[in-house]
């Protein structure tokens, strides 16, 4: 954990859930704890955002993991295999229970469903809306895992099996008003393809990704982020498109030989504020 907190990632995924044996939860929960105090005296700058991955909701053991991190310094939980409304309301019960009792704001701890059944994958908008402490949703992606088990698919480097799925959760965390992450990428001797699959996932509109291993980082990052020929651009777009519009003359031009009217602009800002390019 301490590696992890280390790392650079932008966020740390502190587990509870699958990598913890059953009888190992309790000392899991006292580990997890210390490890998110031990991030209090780290500079503003420099702490990634610290997350929970929980046990299920199903599994009977979320309130005793909740008891154990909900504390100064818990940004948000993974949720897994979340498939009901009524599973993210009490979670979000509970959180308001134990924010108070710690004398937490509420609504500090955030909640990331993760998508990991056919069900939750159906579903997704409707978990995504049902409490306003969501902020984001995860798909369960990994080859072999959950999602894979339950649709009862193969699994290829093309992503064809799983496109629906994950276009699904994309459209539908969008059209919640929130962000979608690709879940991970098993193979960590497939250097290649992991690139592959984060390129095909930022394609597709993902934003990011959960990741098992530090080498993960820097590749993942760099295939999410604005590049710099589009954000040069994007840039432009902006700066001819209100140039031409303060005349008066026209709400259409072409840039690099591409129409530009109102919906390309406000794409271009869109990337631009993603990229954090444009100083806005």
């Amino acid at each position: 954990m301490a590696k992890a907190i280390d790392s650079g990632a932008s966020a740390v995924i502190l587990d509870l859930e699958d990598s913890v044996a059953i009888l190992a939860k309790a000392e899991a929960r006292v580990l997890v704890a210390q490890a998110i105090d031990g991030t209090a005296a780290l500079p503003a700058a420099t702490r990634p955002v610290i997350t929970v991955r929980t046990n299920a909701v199903a599994t009977g053991l979320l309130a005793d993991d909740l008891a154990a991190v909900v504390r100064p310094g818990l940004d948000a939980i993974f949720l897994p295999k979340v498939e009901a409304v009524e599973e993210m309301k009490d979670a979000a019960a509970m959180l308001e229970r134990l924010e108070a009792a710690k004398g937490m704001s509420a609504g500090t701890v955030r909640i990331v469903p993760m998508l990991e059944t056919a069900l939750g994958v159906m579903r997704c908008y409707e978990l995504a809306r049902a409490t306003p402490r969501v902020s984001a949703t995860c798909i369960g992606s990994a080859r072999d895992g959950d999602l894979q088990t339950d649709l009862g698919c193969g699994w290829s480097i093309e992503g064809t099996e799983l496109f629906y799925a994950r276009s699904k959760v994309l459209l539908e965390s969008r059209a919640a008003g929130v962000t979608p992450l690709d879940g991970v990428f098993s193979d960590l001797s497939d250097e290649a393809g992991f690139a592959q699959d984060c390129a095909l996932s930022a394609r597709l509109g993902y934003v990011g990704r959960t990741v098992i291993h530090p080498k993960q980082i820097a590749p993942a990052r760099q295939a999410y982020a604005v590049s710099e020929a589009d954000a040069t651009y994007y840039r432009r777009v902006v700066s001819e498109f209100e140039a031409v519009e303060k005349t008066g003359a026209s709400a259409a031009i072409t840039v690099d030989g591409k129409l530009v009217d109102y919906a390309m602009y406000q794409r271009a800002k869109r990337v631009l504020e993603w990229a954090r390019l444009d100083g806005k």
